[in-house]
């Protein structure tokens, strides 16, 4: 293939245990998905439909630092298992949507919150608070062939040390293979897509010279130093 211009790197991650990477192609992030994170953001837990919202697969770090980033005074972070889809398709039924996971990893969904506040009030869209560079430091892949599928176990972040989100697996509201599911009615699944699967509460702000250590009990571990 020829181009007029020279192609942009192809964003990946690492997978563990081998020197190959998997391509990212797009991040599908689910919302309010854990009913303790719902309440302290101001809104109903209750099992309604999900939605999702996107960053771009160039938003993926794995250099172990997170760049604060401009315009905003107010960085939060988010923890999450990722979901690193191997095999594409559209209306994937949820009883065989796991056949289409090639790992799993955890990951940050780094969140401008003045600029996402401010949008919500303006009714406008949130890429500005979500989608912005680097928003998504991601740990490297386990394929589910070595660990299986996780359904519950703990979710965890430390910031400095301390605790600030602490969780379970098995708490979220929408579960893997329905988020896939579902998600697959609105978008064709593609090889490469990874899929945020939601944050526990205690999301809070970071500040440049923080460290952030988080982990999902039996799948990942990530370690991010904000620069």
């Amino acid at each position: 293939m020829e181009y007029v211009i020279q192609p942009a790197p192809v964003p990946s991650l690492p997978v563990e245990g081998t020197n190959a990477r998997f391509p990212v192609a797009r991040i599908f992030c689910v919302g309010r998905n854990y009913a303790d994170h719902a309440r302290e953001m101001g809104h109903d837990p209750t099992r309604e439909p999900p939605f999702f919202f996107m960053k771009p697969g160039t938003a993926v770090v794995t250099d172990g630092t997170f760049p604060y980033p401009a315009q905003t005074k107010d960085v939060h972070h988010e923890m999450e298992l990722v979901v690193a889809i191997g095999k594409g398709g559209a209306n994937i039924p949820e009883a065989s949507a796991l056949e289409h996971v090639y790992g799993y990893g955890v990951g940050l969904d780094m969140t401008r919150r003045d600029l996402q506040g401010e949008a919500k009030k303006m009714g406008r869209p949130w890429d500005t608070g979500k989608a912005f560079d680097a928003s998504a430091p991601c740990s490297a892949l386990v394929p589910a062939a070595k660990i299986g599928h996780p359904a519950k176990g703990a979710i965890v972040l430390e910031v400095n040390g301390h605790v600030k989100q602490k969780g379970d697996l098995a708490d979220l509201i929408w579960n893997i293979p329905e988020q896939i599911a579902f998600l697959s009615t609105l978008f064709t699944l593609m090889p490469g897509d990874l899929i945020f699967t939601g944050t526990p509460a205690g999301v809070g702000p970071v500040v440049k010279g923080d460290t952030m250590k988080g982990w999902v009990d039996g799948v990942a571990s990530i370690t991010v130093k904000v620069v």
